[in-house]
Formats: C-alpha cells, sequence, structure tokens
C-alpha cells in the first residue's frame, strides 16, 4: 500500500513524521504515552478532517471530555493548543468553537500557503536524488489518485498530507519542517469542500511531483504558486 511505502521509507526520520504517517491516534483507554491532552487535541483534528467535527461547531467540555475518555483539564489544554494553532475560538463566555474562516481570514492563509509551498516545492526539486527518493515521490502520488477515486471522508485530506510531508522530507528544511504544519490548509478545506477543488488539487499536486522529480527548482516553484492562486480562484467563486 502507498502508505505502508511512505511509513517504510521515512521510519528513520524523526517521531514527528513517523506518528504523522500513521494518522492514528489512541484508543481511549489504552496507553496514551502522549498525554490526555495530545489525546483530545489529535482526535479533534482527526474528527474535522474527516468530517465529523465542522468550522463553527461549538464543542462543549463535557462532551469532549466524555468522548475521548478524559478529564477535563486535558480538554482545556487540548484547547489552548488548537487555539494557538488557529483552530478553535475561546471566546470568553461561550463555548470553544471549531475557527469558522471569513473570506478575508481565507485568502490571508492562502497568502502565506502560496510563500511557503513555493518555497517548500523548490527545495525539494532542488535536493531531489532520484534513486533516493523514486518510492517516496511514487508512493505520495499513488494514494492522492487512489483517494481521489475514493468517497472515504478525509482519505484525500490524509494523502494531501502525505503528499506534503514528502516535500518537506525530500526539501530538507528543518525550519519549514517546523513552520509548514501550522498553515491553516487543513481549516480551509474542511470549510470549503468541493469536488471541483479536489480535482484541482490533485492535478496540481501531479504538476508540483513532475517538477521536483524533474529536478526543476524554477518549474515546481511556479506549479505551487499557481496552485494556491487556483484553489484562491475556486474559493473565490463560492457563496
Amino acid at each position: 500500500m502507498p502508505e505502508a511505502c511512505i511509513s517504510a521509507v521515512m521510519d528513520s526520520n524523526p517521531a514527528s513524521f513517523r506518528t504523522a504517517v500513521s494518522g492514528k491516534s489512541p484508543e481511549p483507554g489504552a496507553a496514551d504515552p502522549e498525554g490526555s491532552a495530545q489525546r483530545v487535541y489529535r482526535g479533534i483534528m482527526k474528527d474535522l478532517e474527516e468530517g465529523r467535527m465542522v468550522p463553527g461547531q461549538s464543542l462543549a467540555e463535557t462532551k469532549i471530555a466524555a468522548l475521548y475518555g478524559v478529564g477535563r483539564n486535558a480538554v482545556r489544554e487540548a484547547m489552548q493548543q488548537l487555539a494557538a494553532r488557529g483552530v478553535m475560538d475561546l471566546s470568553r463566555h461561550r463555548s470553544p468553537a471549531i475557527r469558522l474562516l471569513d473570506k478575508p481570514a481565507t485568502f490571508e492563509i492562502l497568502d502565506v500557503a502560496g510563500v511557503m509551498t513555493a518555497l517548500a516545492a523548490r527545495s525539494a526539486a532542488h535536493n531531489h536524488v532520484p534513486h533516493q527518493h523514486a518510492a517516496l515521490t511514487e508512493a505520495a502520488l499513488a494514494m492522492l489518485v487512489e483517494a481521489d477515486a475514493s468517497d472515504e471522508p478525509g482519505m484525500f485530506s490524509r494523502a494531501r498530507r502525505h503528499f506534503y510531508r514528502a516535500l518537506l522530507h525530500i526539501g530538507g528544511n528543518r525550519e519549514l519542517q517546523r513552520l509548514f504544519p501550522a498553515i491553516g490548509m487543513h481549516l480551509i478545506y474542511a470549510q470549503y469542500r468541493s469536488r471541483r477543488l479536489r480535482g484541482i488539487r490533485l492535478a496540481d499536486y501531479q504538476e508540483i511531483m513532475a517538477a521536483v522529480v524533474a529536478g526543476d527548482p524554477a518549474r515546481a516553484e511556479q506549479a505551487a504558486l499557481r496552485h494556491v492562486e487556483n484553489v484562491r480562484q475556486v474559493i473565490a467563486e463560492m457563496r
């Protein structure tokens, strides 16, 4: 399976890559070396990605604690972490809610995403070594194609994450690896779900990876910038 291939390729890298690639959160009641707050954090992110939670949804502490089998202190800690990442709105005198983006906030995220995606693509193309990275790039693309053909909620989002982790791994820029996950694209794709948008993303990702495999940094950078502008145009046309 493509996902197993990606996991195998990245297995020698930091634990953050291995955990992220697996896409799995600890089961409630199971041994949880990351702590209860991380169980809630990862659970909410996964539920948002897979459509079980949506932007604008209120999350009562007691219900979240019961859902993930943790105490309310763990929920509060997770909410603070999610707020710091821009996922949660912690307005006073209201229940915590998943952040709902207006168009200006969406386009601000895309402004940042354009710069960082271009850098990720350019770095990957510059550092790509065919015999070292062929399995990784092929697996990332195969996951995207498989996900596009599936109706499983969240599958394309997981494939997208693997695609970008492949770019970041090949590029080798540790600061970019640290900062890239903070871009709020996960919120954008949770809020603006569109079959047309998914098709555009697949075609764009294939073009970006083709430029990376060709070892053409300028082409990869331009493909990444076009991708973000394509996403911006589709969203601008949505009500």
